[in-house]
């Protein structure tokens, strides 16, 4: 059995003074002067999945052979959603839903292989990132339409069903079996960056060397050069003004992960809920604004996104110590309540650029 801590002391180390340091002069200093990466000429290909647009985006001058490289990445998408969604009662992730409370149920290796890495998730994250709060989720939900807050009694009742424990991962025999009924599976927080992940493979599997893949924005991994920049240009939005951009980061053979709550949220009583819930508590996560990750890969930016929009800045600075792999950008609601506040965890300098046109990158 790993033990929780020992995962976290590996996940995240060391050196807290020097991170700070390094963040502050970072945020006292301008971002650089130099002109501002721009996208040039591109083809882009696109498909609906997730509940979102999925596109591929190449240079002009690339192999002949990257179009269709390119389908085949979006035809793969399809099949991805097909074997994750929880809306489709023929889908896998569907059916262990709705049987795995019965009895074990027989999964496929790459979805074990996905629920495995969301269980780690959880315990380097203390619980922040959990792919069990449907129950949670619910009760939101119907609140919502209902034009109140939930119950002390709903949200206890359907913390009663969530987290980690209630599900049991059989290594062996790769079958999943919940403890209870009314426990779910839900792969939103992680699916669409594993889409992207498995996309951006295909794309160099096929000798593709210079590609930007997204889902729905919130998802991006890019690799190899456009327009030479040495990399991608994608813009971050004002998380308070998602009409205007915050600034551009130069994505180099990295994944963006973004979570926020500008686009999705509710009103009881004159006070405003977003839509990300902190699964520790069950209520919605107040103060964030937006949070951006960038590391390896696009599933571990979305879901490490989502947990430190849970952990706020000082408990995300903490996890993020020394962890060079992993850079953030974390937005929350500054003093005067009219501007967003960046806090900049292990982002290089040299690669963020002041703010321009949304239109001026990806």
């Amino acid at each position: 059995m790993t033990n929780p801590s020992a995962d976290r002391r590996d996940f995240l180390t060391g050196r807290l003074a020097q991170q700070i340091a390094a963040e502050a002069a970072l945020r006292s200093a301008d971002l650089p002067t130099t002109e501002v990466p721009t996208r040039g000429p591109v083809l882009l290909l696109q498909t609906t999945a997730m509940a979102c647009h999925f596109d591929v985006i190449l240079n002009p001058d690339g192999p002949a052979l990257q179009v269709e490289a390119a389908s085949e990445a979006l035809d793969l998408v399809h099949q991805l959603e097909a074997m994750m969604t929880i809306y489709r009662p023929e889908a896998e992730l569907a059916i262990i839903n709705q049987t795995a409370a019965l009895e074990p149920v027989e999964v496929s290796g790459e979805l074990f292989d996905l629920l495995i890495e969301a269980r780690d998730l959880v315990a380097k994250t203390e619980g922040a990132f959990d792919p069990t709060t449907g129950p949670l989720i619910a009760v939101w939900r119907t609140a919502r339409k209902e034009g109140r807050l939930p119950s002390t009694a709903e949200l206890e009742a359907a913390r009663q069903l969530t987290g980690m424990d209630q599900i049991q991962l059989d290594v062996a025999s790769k079958t999943v079996r919940y403890r209870q009924p009314g426990v779910e599976l839900n792969l939103g927080a992680i699916g669409k960056g594993y889409a992207v992940d498995c996309a951006g493979r295909h794309l160099s599997s096929r000798g593709i060397d210079h590609w930007l893949v997204h889902g729905g924005k919130s998802s991006v991994l890019a690799l190899g050069d456009h327009a030479g920049h040495g990399g991608w240009p994608v813009g971050l939005r004002d998380p308070l003004l998602p009409q205007h951009s915050w600034g551009t980061i130069l994505l180099k053979n990295q994944a963006l992960g973004t979570s926020g709550t500008a686009a999705q949220g509710f009103r009881v009583g004159g006070r405003r809920y977003g839509h990300i819930l902190d699964p520790r508590t069950g209520w919605p996560v107040e103060n964030v604004l937006s949070v951006s990750v960038l590391t390896a890969r696009a599933a571990l930016a979305d879901a490490l996104s989502t947990a430190f929009f849970v952990l706020g800045v000082e408990k995300t600075r903490l996890l993020c110590d020394n962890s060079t792999d992993v850079g953030v950008l974390l937005f929350t609601q500054s003093s005067r309540q009219t501007a967003a506040e960046a806090t900049i965890i292990n982002v290089p300098p040299e690669i963020l650029y002041p703010a321009r046109s949304p239109a001026a990158s990806f």
